[in-house]
């Protein structure tokens, strides 16, 4: 088997490559950076091609698909600046006075 051919993996693995490179891609990723992108991260999730021998069915890890950052900070960022502003400077006088003791 050639270096980089893609036979042993499933036809699931393949539609996620594709998927996660037009996502690359769409983030302005040229081309052939995105699809090298998007098969390590479906080798990362499910430890390459399953295709052949035992342990088919062993699930996807799913780690790199988790959002992480993106989900935080959206609460603060609809509240209006003022707001966001007066907890920034109750929390600083927070720290001082801890720290004075």
């Amino acid at each position: 088997m050639p270096r980089g051919d893609k036979d042993k993996y499933t036809d699931k693995q393949k539609r996620k490559a594709e998927h996660i490179e037009e996502g690359y891609e769409k983030r302005g990723i040229p081309e052939d950076e995105a699809e090298r992108r998007a098969w390590a991260t479906v080798n990362k999730e499910s430890g390459g091609g399953n295709k052949s021998g035992s342990g088919r069915g062993v699930p996807d890890t799913k780690v790199a698909a988790r959002k992480g950052g993106r989900l935080g900070g959206k609460a603060a960022a609809r509240r209006p600046a003022s707001a966001r502003s007066a907890s920034a400077k109750k929390a600083a006088a927070t720290r001082k006075r801890r720290a004075a003791k």
